[in-house]
């Protein structure tokens, strides 16, 4: 390990520190293999700057490698390294980045990390952009979720689901009340009477439903009160508490290299586990801080174990055509959406299928 001098704490609690540092510096310093779990989201691939220093598609995994390195040397050998990334369009075009889809190409083959699971974060909060493709040209449908990579170094890390269940629907309350015949189904799939046994709760699957609607949290009121610009793009604390308790023990280790305002860090502070953020924009970390100076808040309006109105539903994707034919419709495009609709203007920009859910964080 690198012997140089220590880096100045920004802020610390007795499970964890803010570092104002470049992360790079920061996992330098860090023992090997002594971090549980890296749960970050970086910069994404966007075509459009932002405030936050997003890096360019062309360049980014170049830019990736030498975090890759040292993600590599830190994590235990049964540790997980999870990724949330948004996806991004081709400059100019109606076509997707595959930038995500690299990186964890090169993950995987020129780290030697392994894809223990890919999940979806699904944010029916979400608007839909980008608007020149979906409301003017409509050519395209809007992008509902981030890849989350799950990677860990080991085929086997440490986890468990039983961390992470949830409430069994209405049909599945039904088919264990009113029971059910055992049979193999069309699809080969052998449904036997074990079906039937009430766990309790269900496994959860690989899409995570969280709208990103805070309005009214601790964190957003520190930032007013004291006149401090909030972090622009920040994952709600659901997401990282969710493989916080799915792949780590209370006292484990919790980095996140891209912090931003420190959600990671708060929500390992509330579940016991020792924690380890690095910023380098010194302006959201004075927002940061607000997370630790004040009581930590539990998330407020959190569905109850069995309340129906903690899901969310997707509509078939059939519910509005009943047998419509196409032919009554426009025509596709010839050009595939190559030249603009003319005579387009803010009142005829279908805005209708934006979710707004309202929370009461």
């Amino acid at each position: 390990m690198t012997k140089t001098k220590p880096l100045a704490t920004y802020h610390e609690t007795n499970l964890g520190r803010i570092y104002h540092a470049d992360s790079l510096d920061v996992m330098k310093r860090q023992e090997t293999e002594t971090v549980d779990l890296i749960m970050t989201s970086p910069p994404f691939a966007l075509t459009r700057k932002k405030d936050y220093g997003n890096e360019q598609e062309d360049t980014y995994l170049d830019w990736f490698r030498n975090f890759a390195v040292e993600f590599q040397r830190i994590l235990k050998k049964d540790g997980s390294l999870v990724i949330d990334l948004g996806g991004a369009w081709k400059p100019g075009l109606p076509v997707r980045s595959l930038y995500h889809f690299k990186l964890l190409i090169m993950l995987c083959e020129e780290y030697n990390f392994h894809l223990a699971q890919e999940f979806y974060w699904w944010n029916p909060s979400k608007l839909p952009t980008p608007a020149e493709w979906v409301n003017v040209r409509r050519i395209r449908v809007k992008d509902g979720v981030n890849t989350v990579w799950w990677l860990s170094k080991s085929p086997w890390p440490r986890a468990s689901n039983r961390r992470v269940l949830q409430p069994y629907s209405d049909s599945m309350k039904t088919l264990l009340s009113n029971g059910y015949k055992a049979k193999m189904r069309p699809s080969g799939h052998d449904i036997s009477d074990k079906f039937a046994i009430d766990n309790g709760a269900s496994i959860p699957p690989n899409l995570i439903a969280i709208p990103n609607t805070e309005s009214n949290s601790g964190y957003l009121r520190y930032c007013k009160d004291n006149s401090i610009k909030a972090h622009p793009a920040r994952f709600p604390a659901a997401l990282p508490e969710y493989f916080i308790r799915m792949v780590t023990d209370p006292d484990d280790v919790v980095l996140d290299p891209f912090a931003g305002s420190c959600v990671t860090g708060e929500v390992a502070e509330r579940l016991g586990r020792k924690w380890v953020c690095a910023e380098l924009i010194e302006s959201y970390l004075e927002g940061a801080k607000g997370r630790f100076v004040q009581k930590v808040e539990l998330p407020k309006g959190k569905a109850q174990k069995n309340d129906e109105s903690g899901y969310y539903r997707i509509p078939h994707p059939g519910l509005l055509w009943n047998g419509v034919d196409e032919r009554d419709s426009a025509p596709l495009p010839e050009d595939g959406g190559r030249q603009r609709p003319a005579n387009i203007s803010k009142s005829n920009v279908c805005r209708d299928d934006v979710t707004i859910i309202k929370t009461a964080e």
